[in-house]
């Protein structure tokens, strides 16, 4: 139980504790605080008024944690400097004469763009119209482009038909950027089609590799796309929290941080 005494301190203590943790549950806050539950719904309304929390089914967040369909080129612009170092670690992983397959986001483009090839040749499936692209004047690199329905928004194809064509294919590796990475949600998208096939390219691959900057980090999309314990390998940037880390090493989940 926390000693403050008056509404100013209940708010300090609340915004301090949403830094340190991200989310917290309005029935712990009533018992740490000692006070209401209708003294509590009054600290976060106001809260909320001047957008310093968001609030759902009894849990606060220091910010919205559903994501946005937004168009590509936008979100090239957000932490493009640490989706871009992502990108480069994740094209050492690739071994000679690899199978590998590469979903759609601006961290998996700075990835092709990173890819170098100098000994055997790498097989690459992806449903990124700009992954394809990036990837077709590449020496030692074979693309194949998954047919389907162009979602303008992320520059790639989804639907039944890549989804179809997944069935008869396997790989090494997929590698897949989410809009969401929540503990207990798991990995997800904001658009549902999207995450259909994603779950399908995870079931035609040995091992997922997500490439995510540390901002998607307790974030939730429209779409789920697989649990978190269904990922092998994440790459991230020196911004995730101890929090997250801790979520995901517990998980048994290997992680880089670049």
């Amino acid at each position: 139980m926390i000693h403050v005494e008056t509404m100013a301190q209940r708010h300090n203590y609340i915004l301090n504790e949403l830094e340190k943790n991200d989310m917290l549950k309005v029935s712990d806050l009533t018992k740490k605080l000692n006070v209401s539950i209708v003294t509590i719904r009054k600290d976060l309304k106001t809260l909320e008024n001047k957008n310093l929390i968001y609030r759902t089914h009894g849990l606060i967040y220091k910010s919205n944690p559903y994501t946005q369909d937004i168009n590509v080129s936008e979100k090239s612009l957000i932490n493009a400097e640490q989706k871009k170092e992502i990108g480069k670690y994740a094209a050492t992983l690739i071994e000679p004469n690899d199978a590998i397959l590469i979903a759609s986001g601006t961290t998996v483009l700075h990835f092709a763009n990173a890819i170098n090839v100098t000994s055997g040749k790498l097989t690459v499936v992806t449903s990124a119209m700009n992954v394809a692209l990036a990837l077709s004047g590449k020496a030692n690199v074979e693309v194949i482009q998954l047919g389907g329905v162009v979602r303008p928004n992320s520059s790639s194809v989804v639907g039944p038909y890549a989804e179809e064509i997944l069935k008869n294919l396997s790989f090494s590796k997929l590698f897949i950027g989410v809009d969401g990475v929540d503990e207990n949600y798991g990995c997800s998208t904001s658009n549902l089609l999207e995450a259909n096939l994603n779950n399908s390219m995870i079931k035609a691959a040995q091992k997922t590799i997500v490439l995510t900057d540390s901002s998607k980090f307790g974030k939730k999309g429209f779409g789920k796309i697989c649990d978190l314990n269904e990922v092998d390998y994440i790459i991230t940037d020196k911004n995730i929290t101890e929090k997250s880390r801790n979520a995901i090493d517990n998980l048994g989940i290997e992680l880089t941080i670049v």
